[in-house]
């Protein structure tokens, strides 16, 4: 009887794990990848559609395109799991595994924010992304806010990414002098890790004009009043938020006990990504392994796991620890990108070499994207 192993979430984490199982064991696998979206759709193609770069239809990849062996995708919300005894229950049924993978990500939470859904918009989600894409065209004068309003959220370098995106966009609609542009962000500096791409990005700001408060986030919205809150006290004017909402692990995975609550990422072993549930791990955004929330962490994750698995089913060693190095491409605005190299657990702590801002990471980002469709999707 086929190994029997079930994947929750379709994200880069569980694309990255099936195709790898898939490649490694075909059809010997009863590979069960469960997913409540139709489509996968990449972080930074949201940045893409909410400044009217990319259309919505063009950066959706649809999940009936996977076809790879020994793979059976099931569209349907996760709605419990029993992690001691590795059962899912789902909107479609009854999942029963030998070895179980939650990889369901980081959700959102917008009502933590008083004000938030009443007065701002958040760019995090898909279909927040998506509709800014109508909203941005309205914005023609005033305060415009970037506000961070939780210290763990997905890709730390897309709010800067956003704020010099913003500046494009309201020049190219000449309205870049009758607004202004701050960041609010809960570090020090953009992307601790690199000192060398702080500087740079804000470089960027200061010749762009952009506002940086940094260790401070937005804790209210007012939207009558068109103010946030900060975490000092003190109030911003804000006539356009664009928010960054507080992350929080998904209630599902809390109710599993496989965490504390729902602000304390899924533990796992360093090495091998196993929760301290027998046959079960963590994959991704959803584990509080060190690393930034981000899908090149989520794929290299899933990589170390595609590793014990082997092992476990063929024998031999396991998997080297899990260094937690990946590459993020920034956008930095004017038709360049930069690329910082980072290195989370390796080390006595976390360091990132900044590669500098080019037209020709534009090209190299493409291809990091086209790269992952094709290999997931066979596209």
């Amino acid at each position: 009887m086929a190994t029997r192993i079930v994947v929750l979430g379709a994200g880069f984490g569980g694309l990255e794990l099936t195709t790898l199982l898939s490649e490694r064991f075909g059809d010997a696998l009863d590979l069960v990848l469960i997913d409540k979206n139709d489509a996968f759709v990449f972080g930074f193609s949201k940045l893409d559609v909410m400044f009217g770069r990319q259309l919505p239809d063009t950066v959706r990849h649809p999940y009936r395109q996977i076809s790879k062996p020994g793979v059976r995708l099931v569209q349907a919300e996760v709605r419990a799991i029993d992690p001691r005894a590795r059962r899912v229950e789902t909107s479609a049924g009854t999942f029963e595994a030998d070895i179980l993978i939650v990889a369901l990500g980081a959700d959102i939470d917008q009502a933590a924010t008083p004000g938030l859904v009443e007065g701002g918009h958040e760019f995090y989600s898909v279909p927040g992304a998506f509709a800014l894409r109508d909203v941005l065209p309205r914005f023609e004068r005033g305060a415009a806010v970037i506000g961070i309003m939780g210290k763990s959220f997905k890709c730390p370098p897309a709010p800067s990414e956003a704020a010099l995106l913003l500046h494009d966009y309201l020049t190219t609609r000449g309205r870049r002098a009758e607004t202004s542009i701050t960041l609010v962000m809960p570090f020090g500096t953009p992307i601790p890790p690199s000192p060398d791409t702080s500087t740079a990005i804000l470089a960027a700001f200061a010749e762009r004009g952009i506002r940086f408060i940094r260790d401070t986030l937005v804790t209210g919205v007012d939207g009558a009043r068109k103010v946030v809150t900060l975490s000092d006290g003190s109030e911003l004017p804000c006539d356009l938020l664009l928010g960054v909402p507080v992350h929080r692990v998904p209630q599902v995975v809390v109710d599993s006990g496989l965490c504390d609550g729902p602000y304390h990422w899924v533990p796992v072993n360093k090495q091998t990504l196993a929760t301290a549930f027998p046959g079960v791990y963590a994959v991704g955004d959803v584990n509080g392994v060190g690393t930034p929330k981000a899908g090149v962490f989520a794929e290299g994750s899933a990589q170390v796991v595609a590793d014990a698995i082997t092992a476990q089913l063929r024998g031999g060693d396991g998997p080297a620890p899990y260094t937690g190095r990946g590459s993020c491409y920034i956008e930095f605005g004017e038709g360049h990108v930069g690329r910082v190299d980072v290195d989370f657990l390796s080390g006595p702590k976390p360091t990132g070499t900044f590669q500098g801002q080019s037209e020709s990471f534009v090209e190299e980002k493409r291809q990091f994207g086209a790269s992952r469709v094709r290999k997931w999707f066979g596209a």
